[in-house]
């Protein structure tokens, strides 16, 4: 069991019988009342968001999530099939519980599966991921009014801001969490 003061954000709790990712945690105490513990829970299995304070009383449970690596095969439909690199097992996760992440998978893509009760429930991504410029506009001399920067098409479809020397055919590396351009991969 977890106290208030062992709940950080990234931790994984049971919640209601369901796995939770405290995605933002705040403790305060007021006067004579005691310490409470406001939390912004991500259900790992749908994918919702809620708010939950807890009292200074509460005891929560860790969530046991084992982490497997995966191979992102294909989508069908609003399906996402992947495939577990040690038993070679397939198996699909539905495109409302994956949300954004679905943007960053290609076909071949090593991923984190997170498996909740011995069956899989959600993904983790790399935190940087490599993708190539499909479309770029061209850079004009000068142009540097905006920051010097410029939007760009990658291989997934996403668009990123990036710096005015990046063109068609080069690898970026691309942060996943923040959807943010890191470096020209060499």
């Amino acid at each position: 069991m977890l106290s208030l003061s062992d709940i950080k954000t990234g931790k994984a709790i049971t919640f209601n019988n369901e796995p939770y990712l405290v995605l933002n945690h705040q403790h305060s105490k007021t006067g004579r009342a005691g310490a409470v513990l406001r939390t912004k829970l991500r259900a790992l299995k749908t994918g919702a968001v809620l708010e939950k304070t807890f009292q200074g009383s509460d005891k929560i449970e860790e969530a046991e999530i084992a982490k497997t690596k995966a191979q992102y095969l294909y989508r069908e439909g609003d399906n996402y099939f992947f495939m577990d690199n040690a038993s070679f097992e397939q198996f699909s996760l539905p495109k409302n519980i994956l949300g954004e992440l679905t943007k960053y998978l290609l076909e071949n893509t090593e991923v984190a599966i997170l498996n909740f009760n011995d069956s899989p429930i959600n993904i983790e991504l790399p935190i940087k991921m490599e993708f190539r410029v499909m479309e770029a506009p061209p850079a004009i001399r000068g142009n540097t009014a905006d920051g010097g920067t410029k939007q760009v098409t990658l291989e997934a479809g996403i668009k990123v801001n990036t710096p005015l020397f990046v063109k068609v055919g080069d690898i970026l590396r691309i942060n996943t969490e923040t959807g943010e351009y890191v470096e020209r991969a060499k």
